[in-house]
């Protein structure tokens, strides 16, 4: 693998930063992007830069590998090694697209309405087969149901159809970065809000809702 690799951040402010990382670094990001998603019940930010270079990364090691002496021992790890990358990184690709074509309707709208300063959920690639997903869930639905319909009936309302994310649902988290006074709203009428700090190191199971804004930041993990 090289040494370093240059990843390209979007800040807080919309704009990009150029980061430095090892390639065990950039594994990590990795691997903390596939947790997340994997415990989130919404689909988060696309990490495609990660996910470009972790795939560039891959390509340098079977060069390497091809170079190597047969019959060495650190060929057979470094293979393992490989396969173990790949099955996250498929893993984490996998995840989002059940997601996307779960909640399609809703990504669809949020990506519609965010301002140009917030980071986008979809990559490109992601974009184009949710747009395609919908328009065959409609066409689908229009041929086989709505056209033996009276006219009054024969449009659905997909946004209400389908399911939302269910952002109340609890999540467990390790804290990567002290947080002082988070807001937790209360769970019945007769609750009211309180505030907590969450300490570096420590793990919680928390509603997802309350902590979501510090998993976009990275300031927690989910586990």
């Amino acid at each position: 693998m090289t040494e370093e690799l240059n990843l390209m951040e979007q800040d807080s402010d919309g704009g990009s930063d150029e980061v430095v990382l090892t390639p065990a670094e950039l594994i990590e990001r990795l691997e903390e992007a596939w947790m997340n998603e994997k415990f989130a019940p919404e689909l988060l930010e696309s990490k495609s830069e990660i996910v470009e270079c972790v795939i560039e990364q891959l390509h340098h090691m079977e060069e390497n590998l091809r170079r190597a002496k047969k019959g060495d021992l650190k060929v057979s790890i470094h293979r393992m090694e490989m396969e173990r990358i790949r099955y996250v990184l498929s893993s984490y690709l996998r995840c989002r697209l059940r997601k996307i074509e779960k909640f399609f309707p809703h990504i669809l709208e949020k990506e519609k309405t965010r301002s140009d300063r917030e980071p986008s959920c979809l990559s490109p690639e992601e974009f184009a087969f949710a747009r395609e997903y919908m328009a065959n869930t409609e066409m689908y639905l229009r041929n086989v149901a709505l056209k033996h319909m009276p006219p009054n009936l024969q449009k659905v309302d997909l946004l209400r159809s389908v399911p939302k994310p269910d952002l109340d649902s609890y999540v467990f988290l390790r804290v990567k970065e002290r947080q002082e006074n988070i807001l937790v709203e209360p769970e019945t009428d007769e609750q009211r809000d309180y505030v907590i700090d969450l300490e570096e190191g420590s793990q919680h199971l928390i509603r997802y809702k309350t902590i979501a804004p510090l998993v976009a930041s990275g300031a927690v993990r989910l586990i």
